[in-house]
């Protein structure tokens, strides 16, 4: 399933960053089924309701391993921003995926020819990937403690992560108000799980050779015709890492904390 394609997808995430302070999101860890599960978490600045939203972050391969920090190299930044800790309070959960697995199954090629992978198969088994599972006895566990606002549980992901978000929403559309799937992809015939019960925003780079926007597209035009909450955003002349344009969108948490699960 995770041929050498899982070397390249997010290798453009490769970059140097200067030195960030994530002490505010606890490092914790949860165990089920004989698993663990490294995650971080950042409460609302003002805590002072008995229920917030829950943001689920998923991080690409190359954030994958169990040392509970790299997670947060893309996004972490973004939700430490005052105003959108002021303007958008929240819990927002970080989970870190093992070497060894992935947030949603896939299959594909690798083409010696261009590089790049071909054959690309996304299989829908009856329960989610080990570790996909594990997160979601972790929002369980969140929900059961009181802390979450139930009708406010949104995911967001980019490229593994954002396959991630994808194949959980579909198979949790009852939990998750909306998803954001940035340079992401799936079987697009899935959506029809999720049409009408999780919002949607789909973002990809033209120029995505590693991923490519055909996956985002083909989404968009299935949940458009059944008259889903869904939005497409795609980056002329950009390529794999469209997250960083999308995090700047400007009405992105706005319309992310407007969709609401009834």
């Amino acid at each position: 399933m995770r041929n050498l394609i899982c070397i390249l997808i997010s290798c453009c995430s490769v970059f140097v960053l200067p030195a960030q302070d994530f002490s505010a999101y606890t490092k914790e860890y949860f165990f089920c089924q004989n698993k663990e599960l490294p995650y971080r978490l950042l409460s609302p600045a003002n805590n002072k309701k008995e229920t917030y939203p829950l943001v689920v972050f998923l991080h690409g391969a190359l954030e994958k391993g169990f040392d509970n920090e790299s997670q947060l190299t893309i996004g972490g930044r973004f939700f430490l921003q005052d105003s959108i800790r002021q303007n958008y309070p929240s819990y927002v959960l970080f989970p870190q995926c093992p070497a060894d697995d992935a947030w949603a199954y896939f299959e594909n090629q690798f083409d010696t020819a261009t590089g790049f992978a071909k054959d690309w198969l996304f299989p829908f088994h009856k329960v989610p990937t080990n570790h996909s599972g594990v997160l979601m006895q972790l929002i369980d566990s969140l929900r059961r403690a009181g802390k979450v606002d139930d009708s406010h549980i949104y995911i967001a992901g980019l490229s593994q992560g954002g396959m991630g978000v994808l194949d959980l929403i579909a198979r949790y559309p009852k939990t998750f108000a909306a998803g954001i799937a940035m340079c992401g992809a799936g079987d697009h015939m899935t959506s029809k799980l999720f049409a009408g019960k999780t919002a949607l925003w789909l973002f990809h780079g033209e120029k995505d050779m590693i991923v490519p926007a055909e996956f985002s597209q083909k989404y968009y035009r299935r949940l458009t015709k059944e008259h889903a909450v869904v939005r497409y955003t795609e980056y002329a002349g950009v390529a794999h890492d469209c997250w960083g344009k999308a995090l700047a969108e400007p009405d992105l948490m706005q319309w992310l904390f407007s969709q609401t699960k009834q």
